[in-house]
């Protein structure tokens, strides 16, 4: 398994490589003003970047942190590089640097029919905490709430490669 680089986002380059991930990953994806919009509000908004030791991006998070918790917007990871400990490495490292800066829980929301996903987030602590009927668009579809408390506790033990490397939410 590689040694992915895990590292904030940086240049237009990299927002560009972000938005090609995104359109790999999501039926519904974001458009490229709504990250731009998401980068205009600094100490909200964070992106953090999964590179292959070519540097090339393979995956990203991106997620918001406010007062003491963290939202997870997006998590994707380019097909060709799912179930290889990217998107662990890249939660793995979003928790310990909200947690760094003051952070006690995590949410993100998960369509109910990603399995691969729930695996990963479980692995890692969260927990079900409810659900939003019809959350998603592209196809309509509910979403999981999903919350970890104590984010300085431990991430967990590693994956091996079958439950590593979920695509997205």
């Amino acid at each position: 398994m590689p040694d992915w680089i895990i590292e904030p986002l940086q240049t237009a380059a990299d927002l560009d490589a972000l938005i090609a991930v995104e359109a790999a990953s999501f039926t519904n994806p974001w458009t490229r003003e709504m990250y731009q919009a998401e980068l205009a509000h600094a100490g909200v908004s964070f992106f953090m970047l999964a590179r292959a030791p070519d540097r090339a991006v393979v995956g990203f998070c991106s997620y918001w942190r406010v007062v003491d918790e963290i939202h997870i917007n997006n998590l994707a990871v380019l097909p060709s590089h799912r179930r290889q400990g990217v998107a662990r490495a890249l939660l793995a490292r979003v928790l310990r640097d909200a947690a760094a800066h003051g952070a006690v829980r995590a949410l993100l929301e998960v369509r109910r029919s990603n399995a691969e996903a729930q695996r990963l987030y479980e692995a890692l602590g969260f927990t079900v905490a409810g659900t939003r009927r019809a959350y998603y668009t592209g196809p309509v579809e509910d979403a999981l709430v999903l919350w970890r408390e104590h984010l300085d506790g431990p991430v967990s033990p590693p994956l091996d490669d079958r439950t590593a490397g979920a695509g997205a939410p």
